[in-house]
């Protein structure tokens, strides 16, 4: 869909969101940026096509403007060896790909410009000073008052490549911990030259930045400022210095005032599905307070109807929107034709964005693996229309469902339950994870447009499967939870995780959990609270001790206030030696599960053999040493196995080639939804 589809004179369902802003021969359409991330697509095969391609679905689906991924100003900053960097020449290939991408849509496109300063993983790194990165083993060599002027030209003749290359104006990262950011920030600026000392002074390097850019572009050529409305880390700027060096960027000629918040070594989470929808506009408000210039509100939202009441309440002039893009392309297009429910919804789990990114991979979304591979995943229309069964409710089973079918076969989706959603029905009662119902909207609401048809509580016998109605039969039964071989297994204190998540059965205030994989974070983190609760921002800010009168330095109170008494009393156990810490690919949201757990007191235990239940609890060995948890309750969280049982039926009565297996049934490790549904997904497309 692309947003020239609302008929002309159409009031739009989001009135602020989809309002055009004018600055002289610029227009933006709507008040919907993308915002930058890292795709990877910069840093693999480096194909121009692909990144055209990536960039091009976003601007025909409606954003108003698209800022793209960091390029740095020059070689140093780059934040890692592979990292894109701009020299007279350079990739200008690759750039154009994007420019040409995008024009012939509405949409506007910026060039990122980021200097990663101490957070580049480069033995040659330079900062606003010589502290190494507490997430960085380079240590900085401090940028001499000569090399910071020289920095500033690079900035500036970075912008004028930029404009050369057709893009419509840059954004220079002063956000997030990178090297402007340790200028203005005293916890990382201990000069004492021009650029260091007073908040005058260490915003000095910023709105050169700024000045010199100006001076080298023409005057429509947009040039955002990205300030961190918040540090979220100790000695950082306080508010009124916030608001101070927003004025300062305004002057120095800034067209717009982008928002980030926190740093990348915060032990505060900024993104992640913990933190609450638009929790940060306490801190962007306070940004705006300061400038006349447009403001740009980002982090945590993604949905329509927050961005237009963030816009309503004067919190921001446009929404950022970075992975609910990923998401869904067509976010934008959907919304102004008030079709929220088909937005497929970003949840916020990082599992194929963030934490691909931070490993060296391509970004994808769990929601949408097409996002990244537009090029491979294409929903072409079948050739061959087939009748295709699928037995199995789950997030493979769906996914592959409406895919199928919005090629044009004929799809059946049995589901022995009385519920679609299968292991996410389970995943959406965590706290922290109530996004996930928005995952089975979008899902139930694509096969609903796609006209699958739904067969509930019907297992799908072998011998209906193999009359001959169908041409293919796709089997996502899932999983079953694995059992623990020990005497004393079959007490009634023993419980399987789905007894607990679902609710089956009641459970004691000593909880003993074996296996502290991704299961066993969820079942604890789900047995802390009260059922069916979901933080709100006064939990969060009291949980990790923000300050949202942003009168302290970095935003931050010295003594977070104390939590509620956790509900039970619960031990995580795991096999392996060493601390448990949750899904080991999930880099960067596992600190934020086991810090909860941490700090309401759960105990957690590596190199643990499991020896028997008894009356006591469950008694265990570590070290040789055996010991009793003692426990009125015992989750066994120790893995699942694949439920295969009609897929081996089927094999043995059908064809070669007509019976397919996909999701936890094909490969039930740690229950990744993500494996599973590009699985489902790929075979929707070549079927």
């Amino acid at each position: 869909m692309s947003f020239d589809d609302e008929p002309a004179g159409a009031d739009p369902a989001y009135p602020r969101l989809f309002s055009p802003w004018q600055a002289g021969r610029l227009r933006i359409p709507n008040r919907l940026v993308m915002g930058a991330m890292h795709t990877g697509l910069e840093r693999l095969d480096r194909r121009e096509e692909r990144i055209a391609a990536f960039y091009r679905a976003r601007a025909e689906g409606g954003a108003g403007l698209i800022i793209t991924g960091g390029v740095s100003p020059n070689r140093e900053g780059r934040l890692d060896p592979e990292a894109p960097y701009l020299e007279d020449g350079r990739d200008e290939a690759w750039h154009r790909a994007i420019v040409e991408a995008v024009h012939g849509t509405q949409t506007l496109v910026c060039m990122q410009l980021l200097h990663a300063g101490r957070y580049a993983r480069l033995p040659e790194c330079v900062g606003a000073s010589d502290l190494r990165a507490p997430i960085n083993p380079c240590a900085p060599t401090a940028l001499s008052s000569q090399d910071a002027w020289r920095t500033i030209e690079d900035f500036a003749r970075s912008a004028r490549m930029a404009h050369s290359l057709g893009y419509h104006g840059v954004e220079i990262m002063g956000s997030e911990g990178y090297l402007i950011n340790q200028f203005t920030a005293p916890a990382t600026n201990q000069r004492s030259d021009e650029f260091g000392g007073s908040p005058e002074a260490r915003a000095r390097f910023a709105c050169e930045v700024v000045k010199a850019i100006r001076r080298n572009v023409p005057e429509d050529f947009l040039v955002i400022f990205r300030i961190s409305a918040v540090d979220l880390v100790p000695n950082g700027m306080t508010g009124d210095e916030t608001r101070h060096l927003a004025a300062l960027v305004e002057r120095a000629g800034a067209s717009m005032l982008n928002t980030g918040i926190g740093w990348h070594e915060s032990k505060v989470p900024t993104i992640a599905a913990p933190v609450p929808r638009a929790a940060w506009s306490y801190a962007i408000g306070q940004a705006k307070a300061a400038v006349t210039i447009p403001v740009i509100a980002s982090n945590r939202i993604n949905d329509p109807a927050v961005a237009e009441r963030l816009l309503h309440d004067g919190v921001a002039d446009f929404v950022s929107m970075a992975r609910p893009l990923l998401a869904d392309p067509c976010f934008p297009a959907k919304a102004r034709a008030n079709r929220p429910d088909s937005i497929a919804t970003c949840i916020a789990c990082n599992q194929a964005c963030l934490d691909r990114a931070l490993t060296g991979g391509r970004v994808s979304c769990m929601v949408n693996p097409m996002a990244g591979h537009e090029i491979e995943r294409v929903a072409a229309p079948a050739l061959v229309r087939k009748r295709i069964a699928v037995v199995g409710g789950g997030a493979a089973g769906m996914n592959f469902a409406f895919l199928a079918a919005s090629r044009g076969h004929a799809v059946t989706l049995f589901e022995a339950g009385p519920e679609l959603g299968g292991q996410l029905l389970m995943a959406r009662e965590i706290p922290d994870k109530s996004e996930f119902n928005n995952a089975l909207r979008y899902f139930k609401q694509r096969l609903s447009e796609e006209d699958v048809s739904v067969r509930l509580d019907h297992a799908g016998s072998v011998e209906e499967l193999s009359s001959g109605e169908y041409d293919d039969v796709v089997i996502a039964t899932g999983v079953t939870p694995r059992r623990l071989d020990i005497p004393g297994v079959d007490d009634p204190r023993v419980l399987t995780y789905p007894d607990v998540l679902k609710r089956r059965k009641p459970v004691g205030t000593a909880v003993a959990i074996v296996g502290a994989g991704g299961i066993g974070f969820d079942v604890a983190e789900f047995l802390l609270e009260a059922p069916g609760h979901v933080p709100d921002m006064s939990e969060f800010a009291r949980e990790y001790g923000l300050d949202l009168g942003l009168d302290t330095a970095g935003g931050l109170v010295d003594r977070p206030a104390p939590s509620a008494p956790p509900l039970r009393q619960i031990t995580l156990m795991q096999r392996k030696k060493g601390k448990p810490s949750g899904i080991a690919g999930a880099v960067s949201t596992r600190w934020i599960h086991r810090g909860k757990l941490e700090r309401a007191g759960v105990r957690m235990l590596g190199g643990v053999e499991y020896r028997r239940i008894d009356a006591a609890g469950l008694v265990v060995s570590i070290d040789g040493e055996e010991r009793t948890i003692a426990a009125d309750t015992i989750v066994i969280c120790a893995g699942q196995e694949p439920v295969r049982t009609l897929y081996e039926a089927l094999i043995a009565r059908l064809p070669a080639g007509r019976v397919h297996l996909i999701g936890g049934a094909r490969e039930a490790g740690e229950l990744d939804a993500t494996r599973a549904i590009e699985q489902a997904t790929d075979l929707a497309l070549a079927i």
